[in-house]
């Protein structure tokens, strides 16, 4: 029923659209956009494959960053308009001063721990502790887990799954921190045992490692974990509120898409996230994974997104405090839905 009402908000979205983007075009607005090629933030990826931003009358300059954090150094140095990244590094921006909001949410609960080897074996009958203790005594070491950088998203609910949810400390194992597409590199080549992280890594490692499985989810990790986000610099969105509406259309639309057509959805995708080295039927397995919970109603993240705050304050990579309601403008998100609607039979 979910997925059916969605369905008809993309129908309506859809019909909306068109007389939305003949009323931009006239003049088109050029944004500058950071993303990462993560399947998170997908929906960047559908709206410029499929040329829903040309018709809205929006010319995006994409960049690519290899992390969250690298991200924030951008934006501390003055560059970039709108950001599709992690909440974490977000909250880290927010912060630190840079006058950011987040209009709509990605993704949830899309993190997950993979284990391969011996360390995979490990949790056969064992519960999270056991399985660490037991590989760590027949190792004798740690295992080590790689996920991205410090303060990003994986890294901060791998943290809370240890130290919250199985109840160990972080030194129980030996984190090893590194950019998104070194993450796979070292899981499949041995180099680590497991890694926290997102898909298509999650799809990938498994098909080429059959032993290799998925040990904890989103849901075990950090229930309702906030993911990806789409943020805008606050200027940005008071000098071009018409066009930041219009973007936030379209990401509404590739949202419908992700949740129900992941197929038709995979080669737009494809194009960004592994520079097509994974083939299309992998990114269409990815995108219809338990990890990959696409929504774009920030509502739904902003108490869980309090919970990663307060988490991130007391493990030290949030240095500063951050003010969560500041940090989320919902109206956009709302003018957007409330067009939907009105527009619907």
């Amino acid at each position: 029923m979910r997925r059916l009402f969605h369905w008809i908000g993309a129908l309506a979205l859809t019909a909306l659209l068109p007389s939305t983007a003949l009323a931009q075009n006239d003049e088109t607005t050029t944004l500058e956009v950071g993303y990462m090629p993560i399947l998170p933030v997908a929906q960047l990826f559908v709206m410029e494959g499929a040329g829903w931003t040309d018709e809205a009358g929006l010319d995006l300059e994409l960049t690519r960053f290899s992390s969250g954090p690298a991200m924030v150094q951008a934006l501390a140095s003055g560059k970039l308009d709108v950001m599709n990244f992690g909440i974490g590094p977000a909250m880290v921006a927010r912060a630190n001063g840079v006058p950011i909001k987040v209009l709509a949410a990605s993704i949830q609960e899309q993190i997950g721990l993979i284990a391969r080897g011996e360390f995979a074996t490990a949790f056969e009958g064992n519960d999270p502790a056991a399985a660490i203790a037991q590989f760590t005594e027949t190792q004798g070491r740690k295992p080590k887990i790689a996920t991205f950088p410090n303060g990003s998203v994986p890294y901060t609910v791998l943290r809370y799954w240890l130290e919250e949810q199985v109840g160990l400390d972080a030194d129980a194992v030996d984190i090893v921190t590194m950019g998104a597409s070194r993450v796979q590199q070292s899981l499949l080549a041995g180099a680590v045992d497991a890694a926290s992280t997102l898909e298509p890594i999650l799809s990938v490692v498994q098909q080429r490692d059959p032993d290799a499985r998925v040990v904890a989810r989103g849901n075990d990790m950090l229930p309702h974990q906030p993911g990806a986000v789409l943020a805008v610099r606050e200027a940005v969105l008071e000098e071009h509120p018409e066009a930041i509406q219009a973007l936030v259309a379209q990401h509404v639309r590739a949202t419908e898409m992700l949740e129900n057509d992941p197929a038709q959805a995979a080669p737009y995708v494809r194009e960004f996230v592994g520079k097509r080295l994974i083939d299309e039927e992998t990114v269409t397995a990815a995108l219809s994974s338990p990890s990959s919970n696409y929504l774009a109603d920030p509502h739904m993240i902003i108490d869980a997104t309090r919970t990663m705050a307060d988490f991130q304050r007391r493990i030290g990579t949030l240095k500063k405090p951050v003010d969560v309601d500041a940090l989320f403008d919902t109206s956009v998100y709302d003018a957007v839905r409330s067009s939907t609607e009105n527009a619907a039979p």
